[in-house]
């Protein structure tokens, strides 16, 4: 069947009239993250981004941001200093993110600032897994952290030692920014408190070469030890001073990761490790960013259950969504000015706090010990 051309123009002009009033579709929010998602710390950048796919879930899930869905892209940097510089660089230039969120590791982070990539694209980063003074002080200003520093939760720790009666401390530290920020803030909270620094001993970053440490750390006989270390180090260390017949009571900072040790060295061997979490606890039914988090893991059909790790993502992921939303628009600068405006902000248990004072974000610490089952109390 033809028709005349008058009807045929008629039939094209309303097709491209119904054409235009169709709503176009908003194009994705791209959100970068650079992390290792092989190596030693391969378990930290996995956790972290499941939390920050968790709740990027949520938000698509009802509608995206202004009609945008949240797209997040990712590049592997095996915790190597000069994997972060080149993937993040990489990263900022081929997929065009607004903003980047959960990366990994003090001097990570720290080349990253010192070679201003942050600063040359204008865009903001949300979230670090460190809580070095070299990535706060003096305030950077396209930083913004969730988590404490270690310098507080260095001094949680000397706390929780000095109320148990333990004066001959000794400390294993990463032999890197991140372990030296740990020893620095050690050596000041001991010394207010009154407590002997009885024996320093340091390991190489990305490694599991504690023998040494060991040996001369068991040698002075300390009843309390602080680890500035990760997972790997951490349960090697632990492994190593029990049997070397040591009952020193031993607290390690939050990048350790508690069930992990015992998942390596057996729950015999690591009962009663403690742990400095920076997040409450995450399988928690009465804290709302522990309960949503649950939720969400089920939403995206997680096999994970909820840890540390993972709320500390989710975490970084909502300040992030708030930061977003708040902008107005989309874009590098509206979203960075929005994070530097944004006060305080009840993240659904713990309160971020951003400011020009301080881009900190929050202060919470506590102490979990590690049960005979493996398991952490509080």
């Amino acid at each position: 069947m033809t028709g005349t051309p008058r009807t045929l123009r008629a039939l094209m002009l309303s097709l491209a009239v119904s054409a235009m009033s169709l709503p176009a579709l908003a194009a994705d929010i791209v959100i970068g993250q650079v992390a290792p998602f092989t190596g030693t710390l391969a378990p930290t950048g996995k956790g972290v981004n499941l939390g920050i796919q968790a709740y990027f879930g949520r938000v698509n899930a009802a509608g995206g941001i202004r009609g945008s869905k949240l797209k997040l892209v990712t590049r592997d940097d095996g915790y190597k200093v000069k994997e972060t510089l080149v993937q993040t660089s990489d990263l900022i230039d081929k997929e065009a993110p607004v903003a980047l969120v959960g990366l990994v590791g003090t001097g990570n982070v720290a080349a990253v600032l010192k070679e201003g990539l942050l600063e040359k694209a204008g865009i903001g980063l949300v979230g670090v897994r460190s809580g070095a003074m070299i990535l706060r002080e003096p305030v950077p200003t396209h930083i913004f952290h969730t988590r404490a520093s270690y310098a507080a939760e260095v001094d949680t720790i000397v706390r929780q030692m000095q109320s148990m009666g333990l004066k001959r401390i000794a400390v294993l530290h990463q032999d890197d920014p991140f372990g030296e920020d740990g020893l620095v803030a050690a050596k000041k909270a001991l010394a207010a408190f009154g407590m002997d620094l009885v024996a320093v001993g340091a390991y190489k970053k990305g490694t599991t070469e504690v023998e040494a440490a060991i040996k001369s750390i068991h040698a002075t006989d300390p009843n309390g030890i602080i680890l500035v270390s990760n997972t790997a180090a951490s349960s090697a260390f632990v492994k190593g001073m029990r049997e070397a017949g040591s009952f020193a009571m031993m607290i390690a900072v939050s990048v350790t990761a508690g069930p992990q040790v015992a998942e390596k060295i057996g729950n015999k061997m690591a009962h009663g490790l403690g742990i400095v979490q920076v997040v409450p606890k995450p399988e928690s039914q009465a804290i709302t960013i522990s309960r949503d988090l649950s939720e969400d893991l089920q939403r995206i059909g997680a096999k994970e259950a909820p840890d540390h790790t993972i709320l500390e993502g989710y975490l970084m992921a909502k300040v992030l969504v708030e930061g977003i939303r708040r902008a107005g628009e989309s874009t590098r600068p509206r979203i960075l000015a929005a994070l530097n405006e944004l006060g305080t902000f009840d993240a659904g248990g713990v309160t971020i706090r951003y400011g020009s004072a301080s881009h900190d974000g929050s202060s919470y610490t506590d102490i979990s010990i590690l049960d005979r089952n493996g398991r952490l109390l509080r």
